[in-house]
């Protein structure tokens, strides 16, 4: 089950990724030509954060059973002072749930707001500053802290 939920979790951030990019791009494309707030932008900001809630659901699970996170919790005055122990069982669990908490907002207040241009904006500003977060702590295959493939499990 753990290599499953692992495979799926690798793939599924580009997912992630690729939705965030585009929303961001509808976001700002209707930012600076005052388009009205349609349907389908709606929908991209709706999907782009079920998406991302989707990833994090698949995320906790992951954090509960991976024996690297079981590890620091058991051995936690050795394990935080060693990179991929505190690297997957605090800094990346920590700044992804940052990462949906600001998109979660974003997208909320997006839908809340009764201005177009406005609800553009918002979704441009929070989901960016989501997407930020969310590319720092992914552990890429160059990252000093965790280092991993592009495709996990694959």
């Amino acid at each position: 089950m753990y290599f499953t939920l692992l495979t799926i979790h690798s793939l599924f951030r580009w997912l992630v990724l690729i939705s965030l990019v585009y929303a961001i791009y509808k976001a700002f494309r209707g930012y600076t030509t005052n388009s009205p707030f349609s349907k389908t932008d709606n929908a991209v900001r709706h999907w782009t954060a079920t998406i991302t809630h989707i990833q994090f659901t698949i995320g906790t699970i992951l954090y509960v059973i991976s024996p690297v996170v079981k590890y620091l919790w058991k051995n936690f005055s050795t394990g935080v002072h060693q990179q991929e122990p505190s690297f997957f069982g605090v800094i990346h669990f920590a700044l992804m749930m940052v990462a949906v908490t600001v998109l979660t907002i974003g997208s909320a207040k997006a839908k809340r707001n009764t201005v177009d241009k406005e609800k553009f904006g918002t979704m441009l500003i929070w989901f960016s500053v989501a997407l930020i977060i969310i590319l720092i702590a992914i552990p890429w295959p160059f990252s000093p802290l965790a280092n991993r493939p592009y495709f996990r499990g694959i």
